[in-house]
C-alpha cells in the first residue's frame, strides 16, 4: 500500500505563495497520474491540479494561472506551487491518484490565506 505525506502548508496573506511537497512510499508512484486535492469547510474535497506521469497538466479554472503542478518521479514527489492566493484557497491540501483517488490519503497539510 502507498502511503502519502504532504507537506508544505502555513498561513500567508493575500497575494502570497506558497509550495506544497507531497511524498509517496511504494515503486509503482511513477506510473500513475497524480492530483492535488483541496477541501474547505463546509465543501467537498474537488481536484484542482493533475499531472500524468509524462508530464502533461491539467488545472482547475479556480486556479488555473496561479498553480502549477510537477512531479519528480525519483524522489517520488509531487509538488503544487501557489502563487497569487487569495482567501478562497484557504483549505486543506493533499494528494492521490487523479482523477480517482485510489490509495489512503494522507494528513494533508493546512493553506490559510488572511491577513
Amino acid at each position: 500500500q502507498v502511503q502519502l505525506a504532504e507537506s508544505g502548508g502555513g498561513l500567508v496573506q493575500p497575494g502570497g505563495s506558497l509550495r506544497l511537497s507531497c511524498a509517496a512510499s511504494g515503486s509503482i508512484f511513477s506510473d500513475y497520474t497524480m492530483g492535488w486535492y483541496r477541501q474547505a469547510p463546509g465543501k467537498q474535497r474537488e481536484l484542482v491540479a493533475r499531472i500524468t506521469s509524462s508530464g502533461m497538466t491539467n488545472y482547475a479554472d479556480s486556479v488555473k494561472g496561479r498553480f502549477t503542478i510537477s512531479r519528480d518521479n525519483t524522489k517520488k514527489t509531487v509538488y503544487l506551487q501557489m502563487n497569487s492566493l487569495k482567501p478562497e484557497d484557504t483549505a486543506v491540501y493533499d494528494c492521490n491518484t487523479a482523477p480517482a483517488p485510489i490509495w489512503s490519503w494522507g494528513q494533508g497539510t493546512q493553506v490559510t490565506v488572511s491577513s
